[in-house]
């Protein structure tokens, strides 16, 4: 059997944390090991008892979500940090990232998407809502692609890119194109190597420039 992704949450609203907790442990492949309403007792506990995935609100009472993950980064190195929020504001956003996050989910998104997020994050990936992510795409200043650099992907390269642009997921790509998340993620690869590129916010800012 699958070895379940295993979360913690830091929420100080009970209500939310309650049903996030209710949303992780009924699905298959996760687990809630731990929840918390302050971000002191999530430091209290989980440096000691390190999880896959810790989902992390940013307004808390006392030290707020963002200082609770640059200091947690330093104990927890294979946990992976998303923030989930109200908050879409850029410099949240970016505080948020620079902190140590490696994806950023509005509260809004659908249970299914948060889901969908948890696992594209620890398998790797750093999902986004798609308005963080357009945030995120235009405030790099990554030249546009130089005359005919866009040549050099193939027309399912291209078609991928466009819709990662658009802020669809990986998952959500497959979907669309009839193809295994796998392949998805292999033809991003090959994306980011023809580009000279490290990260799908400059593969996509890089296309934007040329579209």
């Amino acid at each position: 059997m699958k070895t379940p992704i295993t979360v913690a949450i830091v929420e100080d609203k009970e209500p939310i944390r309650q049903s996030l907790a209710i949303l992780i442990d009924g699905a298959d492949g996760f687990v809630c090991q731990a929840s918390f309403e302050t971000a002191e007792a999530a430091l209290d506990y989980l440096p000691s008892h390190c999880v896959d995935v810790v989902l992390m609100d940013i307004d808390l009472p006392g030290m707020n979500g963002i200082d609770c993950v640059r200091h947690l980064k330093a104990h927890c190195a294979s946990t992976q940090f998303m923030m989930c929020t109200m908050y879409d504001e850029d410099e949240t956003v970016f505080e948020a990232l620079k902190a140590g996050a490696n994806s950023y989910i509005l509260k809004r998104s659908p249970p299914h998407k948060l889901l969908e997020a948890i696992t594209e994050l620890y398998e790797g990936g750093s999902p986004m809502s798609s308005t963080i992510a357009r945030k995120i795409a235009v405030s790099f200043h990554v030249g546009p692609a130089a005359p005919n650099e866009l040549d050099v992907l193939t027309p399912r390269e291209r078609e991928i890119l466009d819709r990662l642009a658009k802020g669809h997921s990986h998952k959500e790509v497959a979907n669309e194109l009839f193809v295994s998340p796998t392949t998805v993620r292999k033809h991003i690869f090959n994306i980011y190597e023809k580009l000279q590129v490290h990260s799908k916010v400059e593969a996509i800012n890089k296309y934007l420039g040329r579209k």
